[in-house]
């Protein structure tokens, strides 16, 4: 296991709390000080990660190799708990970051809490390396591909009869298809985290979202 990924799962159990927090408080503070970690970028969940991931690889870029390890956070509500760990009161390493536009207000309270900033606006928290989507990764990423190219990704991941059976539910009927398609991507565990995944390896590199654009380029 690299270091990058010991470095997520220690945190993700020292944020967590319990009985293995000191043992992964202890194993993150070994990785930050001694294993070439530069960065670490908080995102909501694993979906995000997957993205930012399959974005740098299309990119060549090898993350861990760099010293970036991208942390999931399990929710944006956990932002405040993980800036105090890993920010300037806690492990004191780099941080930048991506979360939704309903959870942005989140991020900003906890950037300032942590003592980077003071009534930051969007701009300046880019500027700490923390993007905002709107409205989240997904809609992002559908709206750069087209909804078009999107069906075809369906297609080519074997789940069109699905997707279609779904727009015909009584829900669904009469919603714009880009709707439709962000909300089938949410309906079965793991379904996010494959299709952030599929989406990114179809993307024309000149039409990223610019908010995973942006943040891939910070760190």
């Amino acid at each position: 296991m690299d270091a990058m990924k010991r470095f997520r799962l220690a945190a993700v159990e020292w944020a967590a709390g319990g009985v293995g927090a000191p043992a992964a408080a202890a194993v993150a503070q070994e990785l930050a000080n001694g294993s070439g970690l530069r960065t670490a970028v908080l995102v909501e969940g694993v979906s995000d990660q997957a993205a930012l991931e399959a974005l740098a690889a299309r990119r060549g870029r090898d993350l861990a190799a760099e010293g970036i390890s991208v942390v999931p956070l399990g929710g944006a509500t956990s932002i405040g708990r993980f800036l105090g760990l890993l920010g300037p009161q806690g492990l004191d390493v780099g941080l930048a970051g991506l979360c939704d536009a309903a959870e942005e207000s989140y991020f900003q309270r906890s950037l300032e809490r942590v003592g980077l900033g003071f009534d930051l606006t969007r701009a300046e928290m880019e500027s700490l390396g923390f993007y905002v989507c709107v409205a989240d990764l997904e809609e992002e990423l559908i709206r750069c591909l087209g909804t078009d190219s999107v069906v075809r990704v369906v297609e080519a991941q074997g789940d069109l009869r699905s997707f279609r059976t779904f727009q015909n539910q009584p829900a669904q009927r009469g919603r714009a298809v880009e709707q439709q398609l962000r909300r089938f991507m949410g309906t079965l565990s793991g379904r996010k985290i494959h299709y952030a995944h599929a989406l990114v390896d179809n993307l024309e590199l000149t039409r990223v979202p610019r908010p995973l654009d942006a943040l891939l380029a910070h760190v």
